[in-house]
């Protein structure tokens, strides 16, 4: 009988995968997400309650409930790559990637010797971690060729909020400053041969990623999708 795909090899292989972010740092919550079916969940560990105390009980109910659980580190630094990942994550997603320079240096923090320069020891490391860096800003969108040409980046992930205030612009992705930059990223993407991931809040603004051509697309925010159904039933129940 063969193996079961990774999501490792799904993601690269640009196989369309479906996941949440998580803001609030809570196994149960996570494990809710996660058994709605979808491929991925994020821990938020930028802006998000999480710390690194709560990534072994998240990642595991993430993994319990049959999701593959990632993290949106800090900052592209060395050590909170390398932690995210020993403790639990079976991938990254690195913010504050401007250039191929600081793309090569986050390439090899999760990578061992001698292809990376990352420490061995974590007891909850999965053997091949992914690496997907951030493009959200102006100079990233610049880079884009030289780094997705960098071994070890295995694809981008699309900040759509923190790329529009760097170009000044509505975060609509129909405005045509925004749209323009996206499009140019999923070229790039596409001609590389590599996934392209986008952070989408709700399903309407995530299918159009998808038609568009991203393969890894955020369809929902914990906290938000809380704020929007509560919200929802309360405009009801005072109908």
């Amino acid at each position: 009988m063969p193996m079961a795909a990774t999501f490792r090899s799904r993601l690269v292989a640009r196989e369309v995968l479906y996941g949440a972010w998580s803001v609030i740092p809570s196994a149960l919550s996570v494990r809710l997400l996660a058994a709605a079916g979808l491929d991925y969940v994020v821990i938020d560990l930028q802006h998000g309650g999480a710390t690194e105390a709560d990534l072994p009980a998240m990642t595991s109910a993430i993994r319990l409930a049959g999701a593959t659980p990632v993290a949106r580190v800090r900052h592209a630094h060395t050590a909170d790559i390398g932690r995210a990942l020993d403790l639990g994550c079976e991938g990254v997603i690195v913010p504050n990637v401007d250039s191929a320079a600081q793309a090569r240096q986050v390439a090899g923090a999760v990578r061992y010797p001698p292809a990376g320069h990352r420490s061995a020891g974590g007891v909850l490391a999965v053997a091949e971690p992914f690496c997907l860096v951030m493009a959200e800003s102006a100079d990233a969108v610049a880079e884009l060729d030289a780094t997705l040409a960098v071994d070890g980046v295995d694809g981008l992930y699309v900040g759509p909020r923190d790329l529009s205030y760097s170009l000044g612009c509505e975060l609509d992705p129909d405005d045509p400053v925004l749209n323009r930059a996206l499009r140019r990223v999923w070229a790039a993407c596409a001609a590389a041969g590599k996934p392209v991931g986008v952070h989408a809040a709700e399903g309407a603004t995530a299918r159009w990623y998808r038609e568009a051509g991203c393969t890894l697309i955020t369809t929902a925010v914990d906290a938000a999708a809380i704020t929007r159904d509560t919200a929802a039933q309360f405009r009801l129940a005072r109908a």
